[in-house]
């Protein structure tokens, strides 16, 4: 199963070296069960979304290690990937980035003709790869922009999808500048969360080389930032991890959180022996 991270701050600039490399479950050290592709994004100084994507294992990256530990930004979204749909290639690494934001996606979708219906020849010019994640950030995107709202668009994206493609897992997560959508739909894969208000690993660790409580941020040393962090498996020992509820959508803007609950149960659901063996191994 693909792995998700996404961390925001809110505002001031970090970086996330300890989940990535050095956390007991960090990326790198998922990434030797997830070894067909390895994405890190942020975004720049003038907020906008900044990738470094490979087709190889972050552990066998050295390109992911050097911008884990010198990348400083607000918001973050990285992923390791086992793949299910599309060659194993740089085009089909997430996050994706569309109209300023960045997207990475864990599960399995069905039905992609239909879905590749529903854009139009401008959607699919955005896309670069050929999986099924990006095929519903390209259709995710599409709704944002006729709706002129990231919520309103996001829910009206999935609601389509649930109500008419076969949905085995569609764990998500949407970033733009200080704010973060995350998505566990419906059950089978998880999702956790890390709030900076419990004490944990949130407010700690977000460079590594220091003691909790002391971190270099963006080059001062000494401050301690909060922040959100979202992951597909708890990454540390911190026991402040929350498990998402099926079908939770998590919104982080800066640092206030609401839960919403705007999904039915999918029309359609698919269990693990409606899978293909691609996709079934991809998903374990």
């Amino acid at each position: 199963m693909c792995r998700l991270f996404g961390m925001t701050t809110g505002g001031p600039r970090v970086r996330a070296t300890f989940w990535l490399l050095d956390s007991p479950q960090s990326l790198h050290a998922q990434s030797r069960r997830m070894p067909d592709g390895t994405g890190l994004g942020w975004f720049s100084l003038g907020d906008e979304p900044v990738r470094d994507r490979a087709p190889i294992a972050a552990y066998e990256n050295a390109d992911f290690a050097s911008a884990a530990r010198n990348v400083v930004s607000h918001t973050f979204v990285s992923h390791v990937r086992y793949a299910s749909t599309g060659a194993i290639s740089v085009h089909n690494a997430h996050p994706f980035d569309m109209r300023d934001r960045l997207f990475a996606h864990n599960g399995v979708v069905q039905g992609l003709d239909v879905l590749d219906s529903w854009l139009t020849d401008v959607d699919r010019a955005l896309m670069e790869g050929q999986t099924d994640s990006e095929m519903i950030f390209a259709y995710i995107t599409a709704e944002i922009r006729r709706a002129g709202d990231t919520t309103a668009g996001l829910i009206a994206a999935i609601s389509r999808i649930a109500a008419e493609l076969p949905v085995y897992a569609l764990n998500i997560l949407l970033a733009e500048p200080r704010r973060l959508w995350a998505l566990r739909y419906p059950h089978h894969n998880e999702l956790w969360v890390l709030h900076p208000a419990l004490g944990g690993f949130g407010q700690r660790h977000l460079a590594s080389g220091h003691e909790p409580g002391s971190l270099d941020v963006a080059g001062a040393n000494g401050a301690t930032i909060p922040a959100y962090v979202i992951a597909s498996e708890p990454m540390s020992d911190d026991p402040d991890w929350r498990l998402l509820e099926p079908g939770e959508l998590l919104i982080v803007d800066g640092l206030e959180a609401t839960s919403h609950f705007p999904f039915d149960d999918p029309a359609h659901p698919l269990s693990t022996e409606d899978l293909s063996a691609a996709e079934a191994v991809s998903q374990a």
